[in-house]
């Protein structure tokens, strides 16, 4: 079975790295364009772009596919399918009618829930209790397709975006090379999806990072989870922004939203709008990460000194 793969974070290398150890042919790699990154805005290559020239395959990186003489560089890759994972690109529909079986995408979520940009974070700001891979056929709709096959994972209580993102990928990598046995087979069905259940996952903007004290110091342990690593939750205090990596739920002593009501070797505890959330490490602009204790020995926050409710 020959393959086009088109993917572009560290996601979409985990199954395209599984696909060639499994000794798929890959005629062909899209991914996109590097971009500047880092503090000197230097273009850093995509880890699908050095996976493909680690295995010396074939490598395009457009900026859009909508261009007529990418269509005949895709045409003649002769690929029976296209495994997509994450690319950041539309395909337009002259795109998806090239592979002679389609395009089948890797989903981090269990459709349809949680369709669109940022389905692992969604998943855990809404409290989910479950996500999952799903394997989709692809249409011209935003995860729209066809339901090909599905597994599902728990979300532990202490899972960060990272650490569920990292599940996901292993799990996205057994699932598509599961799916293109049984579709080798020809076993693969595809399910329709409902509808009536879909839920959308928009795209990550900054300001919700921001920790509203406001919320329930439980909606504020699920956003500290979704941020990290990226964009990071953080708060205001005395005007200075203050990262915060890993929290827990405390007990509830009362407080105004926003207020520190206990400080320690284990922790800030701040008053929410309903319960307690604990800093348990942060991170100032600028400096490391560190423990709450650690960050008390050089900015002495006491009881009654609050946090700017901003939201």
């Amino acid at each position: 079975m020959k393959i086009i793969f088109a993917g572009t974070p560290p996601f979409a290398a985990v199954a395209l790295e599984a696909l060639i150890v499994a000794g798929y042919e890959i005629t062909l790699v899209l991914t996109q364009p590097d971009r500047p990154s880092g503090r000197g805005m230097k273009p850093v290559a995509s880890p699908i772009k050095l996976l493909a020239l680690q295995h010396r395959l074939t490598l395009l990186q457009p900026a859009t596919l909508k261009q007529p003489e990418l269509h005949a560089q895709l045409e003649a890759a002769d690929a029976d399918i296209m495994v997509v994972a994450a690319y950041g690109l539309i395909l337009p529909s002259p795109v998806l009618r090239i592979p002679r079986l389609g395009c089948l995408n890797i989903h981090a979520s269990l459709l349809p829930r949680w369709r669109g940009a940022a389905p692992i974070q969604r998943a855990l700001l809404a409290g989910d209790r479950e996500t999952g891979i799903t394997i989709m056929q692809m249409d011209q709709g935003l995860d729209t397709g066809a339901i090909l096959l599905q597994r599902a994972v728990p979300i532990a209580p202490d899972d960060t975006a990272q650490t569920l993102h990292d599940k996901l990928a292993l799990l996205g990598a057994q699932c598509i090379a599961e799916a293109l046995t049984n579709l080798r087979q020809g076993t693969l069905t595809g399910l329709p999806q409902d509808e009536d259940a879909a839920t959308y996952a928009p795209k990550l903007e900054k300001d919700e990072a921001e920790i509203n004290w406001g919320d329930s110091a439980q909606a504020a342990h699920r956003a500290v989870q979704a941020f990290n690593p990226r964009p990071g939750a953080y708060a205001w205090i005395s005007g200075v922004p203050l990262k915060i990596w890993q929290a827990s739920v405390g007990v509830d002593t009362g407080g105004a939203p926003g207020e520190i009501v206990a400080t320690g070797r284990d922790g800030i505890a701040v008053a929410c709008g309903a319960g307690t959330l604990v800093l348990e490490v942060v991170q100032k602009a600028g400096g490391k990460k560190m423990s709450a204790g650690e960050f008390l020995l050089g900015h002495p926050l006491r009881p009654g000194d609050r946090f700017e409710c901003r939201k």
